[in-house]
């Protein structure tokens, strides 16, 4: 099949890489979000995506916004017969899904219908869900509801963040993609509709969603922390400023610190939660680099009894 694929962070990298190598079907184009500012200087840089296709030599197309109608020109004359999608970030208008005659293909990191919408992979680790995955649908105007073509599953680590998730299931994902591409190309594959049941919404995580409440059992603060991870980041108060969250650990054998509440050894530094403490590992103040808990506890001389949080 001639192909449009529509992408924008690193994580649609994969796919478009998988489709590229297939060597089965042509990508005649890259849909991305436009150049953004990045960086102390703020200098307008490509998305990777934009990048990977440059130096495959593929035309890229950046609209301001999917209803452009010189984007739509552009779209008709090329004429795909389907477009992939992998966190394309934009709303697709009717005018776009009309043109490939297969319509768009979405690959959503989640096991539809669990976790619709612009953070399933946050939720599954803030919700503490032991399996996750991810299917490609066809999709329609609807949030992520439409027929499903296929999945894959993808075990939660315990310690996992949503970095590590989503790598992994970008790796993953992208062969499940160009399986799809295959399958609807020969006709052996058929979209299913998405049971009733079992909707669940994953709304973009905001900064204010990644505070730490230290009155919340341990277990709770630690899935917010692996799911903030890296973005936008748990974080806390100390002495009036920001102090982000980078990694911590359940530390079930100190139970005598009051929520939010923090002692510091030589190597250590704990805060209490609503049942068990956690473990600081890494933090960054501030206005700095990250920095091993340990080394900021001594920089800043933590005073018994002292709080962290609102």
């Amino acid at each position: 099949m001639k192909l449009v694929f529509a992408g924008t962070p690193e994580v649609a990298v994969p796919a478009l890489d998988a489709l590229i190598a297939s060597g089965r079907h042509e990508v005649a184009a890259v849909v991305t979000r436009p150049d953004a500012p990045a960086g102390r200087g703020r200098r307008l840089v490509a998305s990777p995506v934009a990048e990977r296709a440059e130096e495959a030599g593929i035309e890229v197309l950046k609209p301001a916004r999917p209803r452009d109608e010189d984007f739509l020109a552009r779209l008709r004359e090329i004429a795909p017969d389907c477009c992939p999608v992998v966190a394309y970030g934009a709303l697709l208008p009717k005018a776009a899904l009309d043109i490939p005659a297969k319509g768009w293909v979405n690959l959503h990191f989640s096991l539809l219908p669990a976790w619709r919408g612009a953070a399933p992979v946050q939720h599954a680790v803030m919700s503490g869900d032991e399996v996750t995955g991810a299917s490609t649908f066809l999709i329609e105007e609807g949030l992520d509801s439409g027929p499903v073509y296929g999945v894959l599953t993808e075990e939660v680590r315990p310690t996992d963040t949503s970095g590590d998730l989503l790598t992994r299931l970008a790796f993953a994902g992208s062969g499940l993609l160009a399986a799809t591409m295959d399958g609807i190309e020969d006709g052996t594959l058929h979209a299913v509709p998405q049971p009733a049941d079992g909707v669940t919404l994953a709304p973009k995580i905001t900064v204010e969603d990644a505070q730490v409440e230290w009155s919340a059992p341990a277990l709770r603060v630690d899935r917010v922390i692996r799911a903030c991870t890296p973005a936008p980041g748990a974080w806390t108060l100390f002495r009036g400023e920001r102090l982000k969250l980078v990694q911590a650990t359940p530390a079930v054998d100190r139970s005598e610190l009051a929520p939010g509440e923090l002692s510091a050894g030589k190597n250590n530094v704990f805060v209490g939660t609503g049942s068990h403490a956690v473990e600081l590992l890494w933090v960054q103040p501030q206005g700095k680099k990250p920095m091993r808990a340990a080394d900021w506890a001594r920089g800043v001389r933590i005073v018994p009894g002292e709080l962290v949080g609102s």
